[in-house]
């Protein structure tokens, strides 16, 4: 409780326990005068900073719940189709443009024998392979979206709402796909009947493909 002196203006902080409970007047120490105690105001107690949501979160804490992001709207199987005929076609295009280049380069860097030939064919399938993996991975790693699903408008995240990365997008795109593909493309057919429209790779790679 703060004490003011209203004749001098001397002020002084004590504990409201230390008054006399009978107490009504008190007298100033630096003037001598007397006050009325009632003409004192307690001084309210600073208000605790409220806290945001945000700030309650721990560093690092997922920003959608489990549950937000399992309700999310997924992509099914015809328009994820539709993302992928639109993927293949680009793909096609960059491995014979890319790969007819690298042919070119080689054949006139080698002189066309049959030895050297046939070794730059198989560098440019081996060529044609990489372009295909760095295509998926590098756009589904940056943003989540290749050029098809772009069009389509769907993404690829993770199950606990976060970006994917480069390495699960790689470990999606690759090893994932290479299973769900060798099992005579069951792993891509369960997207049509998975509740939550994941195929065998989103499942092995905690992904969703959501819509947006």
């Amino acid at each position: 409780m703060q004490l003011s002196c209203p004749h001098c203006g001397f002020s002084k902080q004590i504990d409201p326990a230390q008054l006399p409970a009978t107490a009504t007047r008190a007298n100033c120490p630096r003037c001598k005068q007397s006050f009325a105690l009632s003409q004192q105001k307690a001084e309210p107690a600073p208000a605790a900073p409220q806290v945001s949501a945000a700030q309650q979160r721990p560093p690092g804490a997922v920003r959608h719940s489990q549950t937000e992001v399992d309700a999310q709207p997924k992509a099914g199987f015809w328009i994820r189709l539709v993302a992928t005929l639109i993927d293949g076609f680009l793909v096609f295009l960059l491995q014979v443009i890319l790969g007819m280049l690298l042919a070119f380069t080689g054949f006139v860097t080698t002189g066309g024998s049959e030895g050297e030939v046939s070794a730059l064919m198989l560098l440019v399938q081996l060529f044609t392979y990489l372009i295909s993996f760095a295509y998926y991975v590098f756009f589904t790693g940056y943003c989540g979206q290749t050029p098809g699903k772009m069009a389509v408008r769907v993404k690829v995240i993770r199950r606990d709402g976060a970006p994917i990365s480069y390495l699960r997008a790689a470990f999606r795109e690759v090893p994932c796909k290479f299973v769900s593909a060798i099992i005579l493309g069951i792993g891509y057919l369960m997207v049509a009947f998975d509740e939550q429209k994941q195929g065998l790779h989103d499942r092995m790679a905690d992904t969703y493909v959501i819509k947006l």
